[in-house]
């Protein structure tokens, strides 16, 4: 694992920066990576001004599946974020890719989410029960639902106590803010549902599910050695990196801290305090200091 906090004078594992040196595209994590609730950390924007000069393509990453994607890229433009549709891969997109290949006789389900992620569902194909017992769905979904009452949270524990297959969107506990609040997300709604039931999900879309980053290999044509991610959370965005084979960039600005970095298992290749100490080591690379 490469330290970047190392002064110059120290020696420094040389394979990790070898391997920047080979890398073509860059899977971003947002929150905790690229800013914090509203607020934008003041690397992110020269950094992926960075990456357009030195040609590396960029495609934004999240767990978040609450927002549709006209609504995720218009929250990256109010942040001064410019993106693409086709630079944006959601767990909502993952967990409709998943339900599709793997489970193609679900068609219609039992949501736990928001607006936002029904539609993405709707537009699919798939069609949203009603909250009503009497209204059987083919499976339960749990995503990071802001719109979650107690009431749609007993009815989904109700459909899998009697054996419907759930899924869930996403695996994290909380979601990243600068506001004075925690967010339970998906993972943690799931735990409750697990406990209330015995039952856990069949399947969890998003990261670390490397399917995540595979699609991102296909769309552009790349190998693994070729893609670098880049997060803040180990058992998510650090987890996918090493099962895909794609270089694992773990950045202090969110979830996890230094103690944590330090002792994990398996290790990011690099740890770095900020995404502008990224911005030096890839130039570094790219130059060929390694």
């Amino acid at each position: 694992m490469l330290q970047s906090q190392r002064s110059e004078s120290e020696s420094v594992d040389s394979v990790p920066l070898q391997r920047l040196r080979g890398i073509g595209h860059i899977a971003l994590d947002l929150d905790g990576t690229l800013y914090r609730g509203q607020t934008v950390f003041r690397e992110t924007i020269p950094f992926l001004a960075l990456l357009d000069r030195l040609g590396i393509g960029r495609t934004f990453l999240t767990n978040n599946p609450s927002k549709r994607p006209e609504e995720q890229l218009e929250h990256l433009r109010q942040l001064g974020i410019e993106a693409r549709e086709d630079e944006l891969y959601t767990s909502a997109y993952a967990t409709v890719e998943l339900l599709r290949e793997r489970f193609p006789m679900i068609r219609r389900i039992f949501l736990l989410g928001t607006p936002g992620l029904a539609e993405t569902f709707a537009r699919a194909g798939f069609e949203m029960t009603a909250e009503d017992a009497a209204d059987q769905p083919d499976a339960v979904v749990v995503g990071f639902d802001l719109t979650l009452t107690h009431q749609r949270l007993c009815r989904a524990a109700w459909w899998i106590d009697k054996g419907i297959p759930w899924f869930a969107t996403n695996p994290d506990l909380v979601c990243p803010t600068d506001q004075p609040t925690v967010l339970v997300d998906c993972g943690a709604i799931c735990a409750a549902l697990t406990a209330a039931t015995g039952r856990s999900p069949l399947a969890v879309a998003g990261k670390p599910d490397p399917a995540m980053l595979r699609g991102i290999l296909h769309r552009h044509g790349l190998e693994p050695r070729q893609l670098a991610m880049i997060g803040d959370r180990l058992y998510t965005d650090i987890a996918m990196a090493r099962a895909t084979g794609a270089l694992a960039v773990l950045v202090l600005t969110g979830e996890t801290k230094a103690d944590r970095a330090a002792s994990a298992e398996p290790a990011p290749d690099i740890v770095v305090s900020t995404l502008g100490e990224l911005g030096s080591l890839l130039v570094r690379a790219k130059q060929g200091h390694c």
